[in-house]
Formats: C-alpha cells, sequence, structure tokens
C-alpha cells in the first residue's frame, strides 16, 4: 500500500493557525455575543451592565447609569467597590488592564469576591473591548480617579494592529472620595451592521432590571439629540411590580399575585429563588426566568424545575379536595398553567450555562431544588387559599377537556388527509422541491396580488398562499375557535409543524415562512394578527428564524433612454429621495397603494426574487417585550392600548 501523500492532503505544523489576545474574538464575534447584528450590538451594553449589577447585587453600590453619549458612544457607570487597580505579582500588570485585554480574567471564578454573578466569568469586559473602536476604563478607587484607553493600534510586542490594545498606562488623573466604575466604548463599524443603539429596548431592559432588583436604582440618559432625555427605573415592590406590569393588558383571575421565595443547597450549589405566580383568562402561558439577573430565554433546569414541582402540588390538592376522584383523567401541566403569567429569578453561586451567551440554565441542582421549593410553597398557599386553589383545578380540568376534544378534531382531520382528500388542491399553489432548507411558504394579502404572486414566483421552491383579508385576532379567541378556521387550518396542514405543544420542528416543511402584505395601514393589520397566530401558537417558528416579513417598494422610479428603461424602486421616503438623486433629472415616479398593482415581473424583482428583495426577519429580542406588546396591542382591556397609542401613534 502507498505511503505518499498529495501536496493538497498535507497538514503541517505551518498550517496551524494561532490567535493572539483579543484576535479570536474578532474573529467569530458570534462565538462571545450572538451576531454582529443588533442582538450583538447591545449585548455588549448588556456584558458591562451585568458587571455593575453584580458589585450592587453583592451589596457593594445602589445604582448604575447608562449614557448614549451624542459621539454614538455609550458609557455605563456603577458606584461599586472599582475594577482592581493594583498591579498583579506575577502578571505585571493593573488589574484593569487584564480585566480588559484577556478573556478568562476576573474576580467570579471562586466565591470569594460575588456569591452570584451575571458577568462572563471574565470574558464579558475583554470581548465588549475587543469589539470597540476605542473603550476607555476610568475607575474610582483609593481616593483616585484611575484612566486607561485601548484602542487597534499596534502591539510592538506582536509587530502588528491588535484589536484592544492598551494605547496609555493606567494613569491617575485626579482625586475623588467616591467609588465605583466607568466605561465608555465605540462599537467598531468593521465588526457590527449597524453601530445605533435603540433607546427603546435599553428600556425595556432597565425596566425589567429594576423589577428584579427592588430597591436599586438604574438610570438612562440620551444625548443624542438637542433635548437630552433623562429616565430614572426603581422598583421598590420587585416582582410584584412586574408581574402588574406583564399583566397590564390581561384581565387577572385573583387580585393577589402568588409570591414565594426560598434557599436551598445541593451537592455545594446554593440557590436563592424568588416566583411571582398570577392566572389570567388568557389561553396560553408565559414565563419570564432569570438566573443572576441574565434572561433565560431558552428556559432550561430551573425553569423545568418550578413546572414539575408546580404540576405535582395541584395534582395531589386536586384529589385532597375530592376535585378529582382516583380513577378520573388528571390534568397535565400545560392544562394547569393556561393563562398563567409566571416570572422565576433565582441566583446560583456556580451556574452551568448552555451556550456562550447564556440562555439555557443546565444544573441539575437547579431542577432538584426549584421542584421541591415549588412544591413546598405551593402547599403552603393552597392551605390558605383552597377557594382560589379549586378555581384553578377546576380551570385545568376544563382545558383538558378542550384538549382532548382537540385531539380528537385534529386525528380527524389527520384521516381525511389519509384517505385522499386534498386540503390544500386549489388553495395553495405548492412548489416542486421537497427539501425544506430550500424552501419558501409566502402568505400573500387578497386573491389579485395572490394571482400575481402564483404567476410571479419561482414554482421549484417558492409555495403560495393566498390569504382572503384579515384571519381572526388569535388573542381573544377560545382555542377551540382558532383550530376550526378554515384559513388557520389550511395554513397548518401546509407548514406540518402542528401547534402549542404538538408542534414538532423536524416536520417543518418550509424554511422560510414569509408574510407579504400591503405597505399601509390594512397591510401592517394583516402581518399583525399573523403574527400573534405565530407568536402564540407556533413560537419556534420565529425563535428559531423561520419567520420572514416581505417588503415591497412604495415607489418606483424610472426614465426612458434610448436603450432599455432606467428603473429604481424606493423602499421607503428617504429612499425615494436616494433613488430620485441617482436617476438624475427626467424621472418619473409611481406609487404603489397595493401589491395588486404590480405585473408579475415587478413583484418578482421587488418582493419575491431572493437576489434583489428586501425580507425582514422577525426575531424575539426582547421575549418580555414581545409578551407586553401582543396583550396591549391584541388583548381585550382597552384603557392600556389608548395610553399606548396616545404616546406613540402617529396619525
Amino acid at each position: 500500500m502507498s505511503t505518499e501523500i498529495n501536496d493538497a492532503q498535507s497538514y503541517e505544523v505551518t498550517d496551524l493557525t494561532s490567535l493572539e489576545k483579543l484576535e479570536p474574538v474578532r474573529i467569530r464575534p458570534g462565538m462571545y455575543i450572538g451576531s454582529t447584528g443588533s442582538k450583538g450590538l447591545h449585548h455588549c451594553i448588556w456584558e458591562i451592565l451585568d458587571n455593575a449589577i453584580d458589585e450592587i447585587s453583592n451589596g457593594y453600590g445602589d445604582k448604575a447609569i447608562i449614557t448614549l453619549n451624542a459621539n454614538k458612544s455609550l458609557t455605563v457607570e456603577d458606584n461599586g467597590r472599582g475594577v482592581p487597580t493594583g498591579i498583579h505579582p506575577i502578571k505585571k500588570k493593573s488589574g484593569v488592564e487584564m480585566v480588559y485585554t484577556e478573556l478568562h480574567t476576573g474576580g467570579k471564578f471562586d466565591n470569594k469576591n460575588y456569591k452570584t454573578s451575571g458577568g462572563l466569568h471574565g470574558v464579558g469586559a475583554a470581548v465588549v473591548n475587543a469589539l470597540s473602536e476605542w473603550l476607555v476604563v476610568e475607575v474610582n478607587q483609593k481616593g483616585n480617579i484611575y484612566r486607561q484607553r485601548f484602542e487597534n493600534a499596534y502591539d510592538k510586542e506582536l509587530k502588528k494592529i491588535m484589536p484592544g490594545t492598551p494605547v496609555t498606562k493606567l494613569e491617575v488623573v485626579g482625586k475623588t472620595e467616591e467609588t465605583g466604575t466607568r466605561v465608555t466604548f465605540m462599537p467598531d463599524k468593521e465588526v457590527f451592521t449597524s453601530t445605533d443603539f435603540k433607546f427603546d429596548y435599553i428600556d425595556e431592559r432597565l425596566q425589567e432590571l429594576s423589577y428584579q432588583n427592588k430597591g436599586i436604582r438604574l438610570i438612562l440618559i440620551d444625548n443624542r439629540k438637542e433635548e437630552s432625555i433623562t429616565k430614572e427605573y426603581h422598583s421598590e415592590r420587585g416582582l410584584l411590580d412586574f408581574i402588574d406590569y406583564l399583566n397590564e393588558s390581561k384581565t387577572v383571575l385573583h387580585k393577589e399575585p402568588i409570591l414565594f421565595e426560598g434557599d436551598r443547597e445541593v451537592n455545594g450549589i446554593s440557590i436563592n429563588a424568588e416566583i411571582c405566580m398570577q392566572f389570567t383568562d388568557s389561553t396560553t402561558e408565559y414565563i419570564a426566568s432569570y438566573v443572576n439577573n441574565i434572561p433565560t430565554t431558552e428556559s432550561g433546569t430551573h425553569e423545568t424545575g418550578f413546572k414539575t414541582g408546580m404540576t405535582r402540588v395541584f395534582k395531589e390538592w386536586a384529589k385532597k379536595l375530592n376535585l378529582i376522584k382516583e380513577k378520573d383523567k388528571e390534568f397535565e401541566g400545560d392544562d394547569l398553567r393556561e393563562g398563567l403569567t409566571t416570572i422565576v429569578k433565582i441566583k446560583i453561586n456556580n451556574p452551568i450555562f448552555e451556550g456562550q451567551t447564556k440562555t439555557k440554565l443546565g444544573n441539575n441542582e437547579a431542577y432538584t431544588i426549584m421542584n421541591d421549593l415549588t412544591y413546598t410553597k405551593l402547599s403552603e398557599w393552597i392551605e390558605d387559599n383552597k377557594e382560589t386553589a379549586t378555581s384553578l383545578i377546576t380551570n385545568a380540568l376544563d382545558a383538558a377537556a378542550r384538549r382532548e376534544k382537540i385531539k380528537k378534531i385534529n386525528e380527524a382531520e389527520k384521516k381525511k388527509v389519509g384517505k385522499g382528500t386534498a386540503p390544500l388542491a386549489g388553495k395553495i399553489a405548492v412548489c416542486t422541491l421537497k427539501e425544506p432548507e430550500h424552501c419558501e411558504f409566502i402568505v400573500v394579502e387578497g386573491d389579485s396580488a395572490g394571482g400575481s404572486a402564483k404567476q410571479a414566483r419561482d414554482r421549484r421552491f417558492q409555495a403560495i398562499m393566498p390569504s382572503k383579508g384579515k384571519i381572526m385576532n388569535t388573542e381573544k379567541q377560545k382555542l377551540e375557535n382558532v383550530i376550526a378556521s378554515e384559513e388557520l387550518k389550511i395554513f397548518n396542514v401546509a407548514i406540518g409543524t402542528g401547534i402549542l405543544d404538538n408542534y414538532k420542528e423536524s416536520d417543518l416543511k418550509y424554511n422560510k415562512i414569509i408574510i407579504m402584505s400591503d405597505a399601509d395601514v390594512d397591510g401592517y393589520h394583516i402581518r399583525t394578527l399573523w403574527m400573534t397566530y405565530l407568536y402564540r401558537y407556533m413560537r419556534p417558528l420565529i425563535t428559531n428564524g423561520h419567520l420572514y416579513i416581505a417588503l415591497p417598494p412604495l415607489y418606483k422610479v424610472y426614465k426612458h433612454t434610448k436603450g432599455a428603461d432606467l428603473v429604481k424602486y424606493a423602499y421607503s421616503d428617504d429612499d425615494l429621495e436616494k433613488v430620485k438623486k441617482e436617476i438624475g433629472k427626467g424621472f418619473l415616479i409611481q406609487r404603489y397603494k397595493g401589491l395588486g398593482e404590480m405585473n408579475p415581473d415587478q413583484l418578482w424583482d421587488t418582493t419575491l426574487n431572493p437576489e434583489t428583495r428586501t425580507l425582514q426577519q422577525v426575531t424575539l429580542e426582547d421575549a418580555v417585550k414581545a409578551e407586553k406588546m401582543v396583550s396591549l396591542l391584541m388583548g381585550d382591556v382597552v384603557e392600556p392600548r389608548k395610553h399606548y397609542l396616545y404616546k406613540y401613534a402617529e396619525f
């Protein structure tokens, strides 16, 4: 057997790449902050802010300030102890330089300085430095004001431009009696697709943090416009204020929320937990869970333990209260949690997170502790509130009966399909490819636009469903009515995943679900109704990145020339001004009032062709905000909606 190796296949030591200092962060930023879009940009704020909150949570300081600066940089400051400024005996560097230039430096690896922490164990601060054009740290400590600046600059030791390089030493620049840290950073335009910080997004997060850390003060200052804006966040009732905020647009079934907390320890893992619950007349549940102030949007062991303990105790009490007999069919956890809003907040000394951006907790001890704590505390609550508990258990039994009824309806529908009934025939223009990763399912507003879209599409990978106007507002409907809707039934069969707990990602027939509606008030309403349905009944479509909004153009700008006509499309009024300049004098403008005004060629060029169209991906950057907005805009309670519209709507 020959041992010769072709040169193209050889693998030598010289082929190995060694990334120095903060280079890995610049090469693969997504590994550290999730993405280089808006979510990743704002993640940089949370990395610095988490360090400030950790100081406050552990009893050092009581205030943090975020300032959006006029030059588009951002400042986070706190009145904690300040990053250590002394010189490390082995590294011969200051603590500030170590924390902001080395990926695994921090005071959170043992439990001496922090009992609990949300910061990324020494990764966060250095990551933000690596992804910034420049970063300045100021520390108030030992009576002095210390300052150090970092930039993308030439590293004498490595003889090349390196991210986050110290360009000054840690210098004393003044005197002070205060303590704390002030970090200002300028996000790098070469890294991020946009470096514009969103006031509303930061506003929501600070509101959330103030509820989780009662008594602390958080301040947001926006200096980017002529008139500065300042907002302060402070909550004395903590989670009770939070649940009032979340349920503002819902009808609650019991006035006083259920609130309990406790401390437990298993295998050296200690947890302090606080849980707030309130049942509403909604048809879906909502859980906001946090570990050391970090939103765990993908749940984790703490959330699962809570659910298990809650189901266990309510099932036991259902029998104790003679609401179900031994042979009766029991309710399931999902039936019990129908309409429940819950906040699960824990502090844990050694969290194990799955994924770098910490969205799922993995500690098995958290499951055991939360299961036991929830069971014990809810049992005590039921003992004192038997009448309310009886009502909640009755609701769960009703929900279980509805679930059985819906299951039978679904099975009957499947049998029809199995017998050769074609529920999609004539209602959906299917595509020829069968591999989901290549296929798109496009819901188009109106029959005329649907007809154009059928002609314009690439039938190999694009399926079209013409939507007959507005679907029902599923936020206000009972589950059985939603299941019975013909149009939603057609959509569900076409997508293939099932809904709610029956949702199976592996059965998804299309990688992209695209909502295509007119760029007017009715079009926006139709889009919102579909998004509400998907948020409530097929949420993984959104969280897994499958939902998109098509953005059709508002204007066609064209000019007759001797050769072919020069044609460009504008998607906004600002875009129109830009396009007019590009085409030059003698242009004509056509304003599209709806998709139906476009012929198939125009629809393909502007809205369907993957090479030239603009799609907006729908994401859940902030699950609390999404829950709040869906309830507020689509729910039954009118007053909060009126207040919101008066405040934000531009008529």
